[in-house]
């Protein structure tokens, strides 16, 4: 599947919209009571760049940037203002921040994770697309400031040496989601004053 490694114009998707969906099946009963399922196992984030569009140079920078990709054909990198980092919006990622295995001796190679919780349920969120030297690595707890490395364009972090068996291998990092754009046209309108507009610029995110 075709993947650009280049991100979307930050200024631009700084103003977009969208965030997580799911896709949940819900039948109701006789009884009115409902049985609730669900066929994805991860969720899938949608956005509208179109928000983002403020002036002129910004209309003219989506128009090249989509017919770079092709229009839906070839995936690219977008920052979700609302959830990069592996930390809180207000923090500084840490080593620590997200706990990505545990080591057995053996294994050298962890996929950086991020993982929301709330009460007693969680959701484990594979990461893709790290940012390249945003990554920070901990084995025990203790940063390591060497001995590894990551794949950019993977999310695999690949240990020199296996961590020892039972310690925790935690990551810290800024991260893109991997999409495309939803639509095979650009609806332009340019108004009296020649700023021009786009009435929508959906993106879905792809599963890799």
């Amino acid at each position: 599947m075709a993947f650009d490694e280049v991100r979307f114009p930050d200024n631009i998707s700084r103003g977009a919209r969208g965030g997580p969906e799911r896709r949940t099946r819900i039948v109701e009963l006789a009884s009115g009571r409902e049985e609730r399922n669900t066929p994805w196992a991860n969720s899938r984030r949608r956005y509208d760049a179109s928000y983002g569009i403020r002036k002129a140079d910004d209309l003219a920078a989506v128009i090249a940037f989509y017919e770079a990709r092709l229009a839906r054909l070839r995936g690219f990198r977008w920052k979700d203002w609302a959830d990069y980092k592996s930390c809180l919006p207000s923090q500084t990622p840490a080593a620590t921040d997200q706990l990505i295995g545990q080591g057995n001796g053996t294994v050298t190679a962890f996929q950086l994770v991020k993982t929301y919780a709330s009460g007693l349920q969680s959701y484990v969120r594979v990461i893709n697309k790290p940012v390249a030297g945003t990554v920070l690595v901990a084995v025990g707890g203790v940063a390591q400031p060497s001995g590894w490395s990551v794949e950019t364009t993977t999310g695999i972090v690949t240990f020199t040496v296996p961590p020892a068996n039972g310690a925790s291998v935690a990551a810290g990092f800024e991260f893109d989601v991997p999409v495309r754009f939803d639509s095979d046209q650009l609806d332009v309108t340019l108004d009296i004053e020649r700023l021009g507009s786009i009435a929508s610029i959906p993106l879905v995110e792809i599963r890799l």
